[in-house]
């Protein structure tokens, strides 16, 4: 088979959620599959993550913005490379190919009244024209692709209830986590990165961003509460965020000093990430909305006692390793942080939990399961 892999960011510094599935896919691909060939189409940038090896040709494709390089630059590379199915990995893809066409679907948060009332005009300039352009073209593409990924039960529900897919085309295939997401208990290493990052000595992290889904606001009110009725001063840290963005809103929760308790690291590589998670007191993750969630394994992946929500599909992932709370209600999630860290055994119990959960996730299996599909839809044009 000669197969497609769309991978436009892979090659951004400062990858993101749907960035690090599609390079996890492909650098799995390359360990366990050495017979077919693979055309993967990036555009070029600073981090080049991705090599040629014996089967797996790296294409740098220029072609400007986001929306042109998908549909023109795209498919054109694809058709001169004759390959037999391409597969887009971020939830869009172009609306006329000349071959069979496979897409991930991470989620259709954008497509969904009741989220959209929530998230409003919020989120940046480049966020509401993302969600414009998918509302766009998703619809159009999942009529012509021969399969659709998506990555939980819940978001295949989803999109089976919101499109009326009637036949088998949809599939949940469950996203990995990486192996290196474990306790790190080297003390060079913790204080390396703690150094690296001017870590405070207490903290609890949370990996917020300025999308609206991620509940930003909500965890700095629970935050801003919990300071004020145990007396605490342990630190929120947060990652590459704007600072007067951040102020905007712990102004808008009634608590304007608590900038003044938020650290902010800037960018984190993936790597140095497992020791920033083991020495956290908690880990914050109560989104309003997620089709997987893989930081809560992460999180779990290194031991750490983690707060997540009770909607989407938080509660398969988390699998009951997680305490569960409304993220439409901060003074919940302050319950929980008190709750954790007025109880040692509560803290022992899911600290103990976490690494299994975290280990029935893998990215191998995750690829194995996608090359069985694409060699699914190449037999069914071939016949």
């Amino acid at each position: 088979m000669r197969i497609g892999i769309e991978g436009q960011r892979l090659f951004r510094e400062k990858k993101h959620g749907m960035d690090m599935v599609a390079l996890e896919l492909i650098l799995n691909l390359q360990k366990i599959d050495t017979e077919n060939e693979y055309f993967i189409y990036v555009k070029p940038d600073v981090d080049e993550c991705l090599h040629d090896t014996a089967n797996f040709k790296i294409r740098k494709v220029e072609g400007g913005a986001y929306p042109f390089w998908e549909q023109k630059s795209l498919p054109a590379a694809a058709a001169a490379d004759k390959v037999d199915v391409l597969h887009c990995t971020s939830n869009t893809a172009p609306l006329k190919t000349a071959m069979p066409l496979m897409i991930t679907l991470h989620d259709i948060i954008y497509m969904e009244h009741s989220m959209m009332k929530i998230i409003g005009s919020s989120g940046t300039a480049y966020q509401r024209f993302g969600n414009v352009y998918r509302r766009y073209v998703v619809p159009r593409v999942m009529k012509k692709s021969d399969i659709i990924i998506t990555v939980s039960n819940f978001e295949k529900k989803r999109i089976e209830d919101f499109f009326g897919i009637k036949d088998n085309r949809l599939r949940a295939v469950y996203n990995g986590v990486s192996e290196h997401f474990k306790e790190v208990t080297d003390s060079k290493e913790l204080q390396r990165v703690k150094e690296l990052y001017n870590l405070p000595d207490k903290y609890f992290f949370f990996l917020g961003n300025t999308d609206p889904k991620k509940n930003t606001p909500g965890v700095l009110k629970a935050y801003s509460d919990y300071r004020k009725q145990s007396g605490l001063d342990i630190q929120l840290v947060m990652l590459d965020f704007d600072r007067e963005e951040l102020l905007k809103m712990a102004k808008s929760v009634g608590d304007e000093d608590i900038i003044n308790h938020i650290h902010l690291t800037g960018y984190v590589k993936n790597t140095d990430l497992p020791a920033i998670y083991s020495q956290c007191e908690i880990f914050l993750y109560p989104s309003l909305r997620e089709s997987f969630g893989i930081p809560v394994l992460e999180a779990m992946g290194c031991a750490v006692p983690v707060i997540t929500s009770n909607t989407s599909s938080m509660p398969e992932v988390s699998g009951g390793a997680a305490i569960l709370v409304d993220p439409y209600k901060p003074e919940e999630i302050t319950d929980a942080i008190h709750r954790f860290m007025t109880d040692n055994a509560l803290r022992d119990e899911y600290r103990q939990k976490g690494p299994g959960r975290a280990r029935e996730f893998s990215w191998k299996a995750m690829s194995e399961h996608v090359l069985e599909l694409y060699k699914e839809v190449v037999n069914k044009h071939i016949s």
